[in-house]
């Protein structure tokens, strides 16, 4: 049995799925989906490890912030983002190091 699995991500951003369930939406072009899901479509990111960069939803992260969604990006783990309804998806991908679209096709 292998002991390593390579992922093929050049980085991997972890999203607290409490905070987004409590918001019930408010991102995406029209504000009904969950921040991991809109961020993966405004990206256009593959699925599983065929993606670029890995956008998961993680069980609570004990931050709790009142009408936003916790974010942590893995490369830069000490700071950690929240993340309000309706923020810019590019600003956001800009922040996370996620600013590049994958190839069409690829």
């Amino acid at each position: 049995m292998k002991d390593r699995v390579s992922s093929g991500w050049r980085t991997a951003v972890l999203v607290c799925r409490k905070c987004s369930k409590k918001l019930d939406g408010g991102f995406g072009p029209k504000g009904d989906e969950r921040l991991s899901k809109a961020l993966r479509k405004h990206l256009a990111l593959k699925k599983g490890r065929k993606a670029a960069a890995g956008i998961i939803e993680v069980n609570c992260l004990g931050i709790c912030p009142k009408g936003a969604v916790t974010v942590v990006d893995g490369a830069h783990s000490r700071e950690w983002l929240l993340v309000r309804p309706g923020a810019d998806l590019d600003a956001l991908a800009e922040t996370l190091g996620l600013a590049y679209r994958e190839p069409a096709g690829s």
